[in-house]
């Protein structure tokens, strides 16, 4: 896995071995950012199960402000203080070890982030509970972009019932990117 653009471009980024986080692959986060390349320059960018903060330091890398990258497994905290030392942005970002909900919690008084990415483990319901809490969140308001990785099976009949609307649904071979924004 590498950074693909920006001032870190080319650089290689470690990852966890094993199945205990799932890497967004090379060309997926290529896409992403063409799809948000101009959104992010100058941009907040909150990076929620993070794992490797692949997505995160990509963001950095294209120009964001600030990130701030939440992760619970200790290793992956590892992996991303490791990744973002390699490509010096660490001068611009945070890392916060711990549940997501109460790693939200902890940073509200930061205010509002441009751009939210979250990839939960898939199939747990966790994007649901994230979107409860944010529908009400001072990290968040009806200008922020919200990206959901998650499978293509996972369910998001509820979206518009929590006040939310879909801005882009992009279906890759193998799991999604769903973009939001607060229903104004």
């Amino acid at each position: 896995m590498r950074v693909i653009a920006g001032t870190a471009r080319r650089l290689r980024l470690k990852t966890l071995s094993g199945l205990e986080t799932r890497p967004t692959l090379d060309m997926v986060k290529e896409t992403l950012f063409n799809v948000i390349q101009v959104d992010v320059p100058g941009s907040r960018f909150l990076d929620l199960f993070a794992g490797s903060g692949s997505i995160g330091i990509e963001a950095l890398s294209r120009g964001a402000d600030e990130a701030v990258f939440i992760e619970n497994n200790r290793k992956a905290v590892a992996v991303i203080n490791e990744n973002l030392a390699t490509t010096h942005l660490a001068d611009r970002a945070e890392v916060i070890t711990g549940d997501v909900m109460i790693g939200m919690q902890q940073i509200e008084k930061k205010g509002v982030f441009n751009i939210i990415h979250m990839d939960p483990p898939y199939n747990k319901d966790l994007e649901k509970n994230i979107l409860m809490y944010l529908r009400n969140s001072r990290l968040c308001d009806e200008d922020t972009l919200i990206i959901i990785e998650a499978s293509q099976e996972t369910d998001f009949s509820y979206i518009e019932e929590l006040g939310y609307t879909v801005v882009k649904d992009k279906i890759y071979r193998h799991n999604r990117h769903l973009f939001l924004k607060k229903a104004q």
